[in-house]
């Protein structure tokens, strides 16, 4: 029989909270104390050498494949475990995980297709009708989720302080929420850029639908290939796709890009403490090439690249709520999705939004939005903030 000692030890170091554990021969082990939050069904051996090389990439496949099954909450299952200071998550010696270094051109569009263009009619499933695959803002316990990701792009743009006619280049535009946002509201000449050709495809027709020609631009091609200058730059989502080794030449492009005494936005999800860069498992299922730097690797970037720090914005607990509505959206349309592209793909991304709210609850990782403008001497932002809440307020959120 096997010796499952090494496996028990592995899971009692790994909670914080009440979990039963059934293993694949019948045997039921609790840990803790009081009403158990989950219960972890391993239908099968897990090789123990597998999960020393990689923890999170193991128990994921596992997950994927359905030797392991959840009942009960999985979102506090993986909290618990981050929370858990010598859990699998949080131990060098089942963590340790190097990402890829390649991030040339190419590769970059590859790893972004690989992720955005799944189909538009995917994220059309589960997504609000903004299309807006990022952090929201609730201004309020009662926004919904497409009231807040329209808080949030308007607390991004009153952020900039855009005056009428001004120019505007979104980095990772998406779908183009913000861009049409910052066009047919703020009145602003408004360009996005995308890698993805769905994303591509979808805002150069809805431009033509919206007869918004001339007033906003798309393209299809690499942030660094840009060398035009606007008034104003946002990106949203983005800065966690470029890699580690990219991160200087991300910001040193918000700069080029930007027009003297002009103002950015740069919104991404952030470490608040060191270590939070790569999971295993999401970079090779998810987001490949992918890296989450810490707010000390953002703001070195940030000043070495010669720009002026206005502002910073942490946004973790708006992105667990966010996360928890796609999850609610995504299990709505269960049935749609596994017809479609099958049970493990479901299972790998119902994994994938529940794990990433348990990130943000636990704090292991925050979003963060970076007021910047280019050059110290920039007069064209008020002295407080008082006027972000002003133009919130003005613009319905509230």
């Amino acid at each position: 029989m096997l010796d499952k000692t090494i496996y028990k030890q592995i899971f009692k170091a790994s909670f914080n909270a009440p979990i039963d554990v059934e293993f694949w021969d019948g045997e039921q082990v609790s840990y803790g104390e009081g009403e158990p939050i989950a219960k972890i069904i391993l239908h099968d051996v897990i090789p123990i050498k597998d999960i020393m090389a990689h923890a999170s990439l193991t128990f994921g496949e596992a997950y994927m494949d359905g030797k392991i099954d959840i009942q009960g909450d999985l979102q506090k299952l993986v909290t618990t475990i981050y929370q858990s200071k010598d859990s699998f998550m949080n131990n060098s010696k089942f963590s340790k995980f190097i990402p890829k270094h390649a991030h040339t051109e190419k590769v970059s569009k590859q790893d972004v297709q690989s992720h955005y263009d799944i189909g538009n009619d995917f994220y059309e499933m589960w997504l609000d009708p903004t299309l807006t695959y990022s952090c929201a803002y609730f201004a309020s316990e009662e926004d919904s989720l497409e009231t807040a990701q329209w808080n949030k792009v308007r607390h991004i743009l009153n952020k900039l302080h855009a005056q009428e006619g001004e120019t505007l280049l979104d980095i990772g535009c998406g779908w183009g929420t913000l861009i049409f946002r910052a066009a047919k509201e703020y009145h602003l000449e408004a360009t996005g850029v995308t890698l993805s050709q769905e994303q591509y495809d979808y805002v150069s027709q809805k431009i033509i639908d919206e007869g918004l020609e001339g007033r906003v631009h798309v393209y299809l091609k690499d942030y660094r290939e840009l060398t035009e200058t606007y008034d104003h730059v946002t990106s949203v989502g983005m800065f966690e796709h470029v890699g580690k080794e990219n991160l200087s030449t991300y910001f040193e492009q918000v700069n080029a890009r930007l027009v003297d005494n002009g103002t950015a936005l740069i919104h991404g999800i952030t470490g608040q403490h060191d270590g939070a860069g790569v999971d295993a498992w999401i970079n090779k299922y998810i987001f490949p090439g992918g890296y989450i730097p810490n707010i000390a690797e953002n703001v070195n970037h940030i000043m070495q690249a010669s720009l002026q720090i206005d502002d910073i914005e942490p946004l973790r607990r708006h992105y667990q709520r966010t996360l928890e509505m796609w999850t609610k959206n995504f299990h709505d349309v269960e049935e749609s999705v596994i017809a479609k592209y099958g049970e493990r793909f479901y299972r790998m991304w119902d994994l994938y939004l529940q794990a990433c709210a348990s990130s943000f609850e636990s704090g292991n990782i925050d979003v963060v939005q970076y007021l910047l403008t280019k050059g110290a001497s920039a007069t064209n932002l008020p002295m407080t903030r008082a006027y972000i809440y002003q133009a919130d307020v003005a613009h319905g959120v509230k």
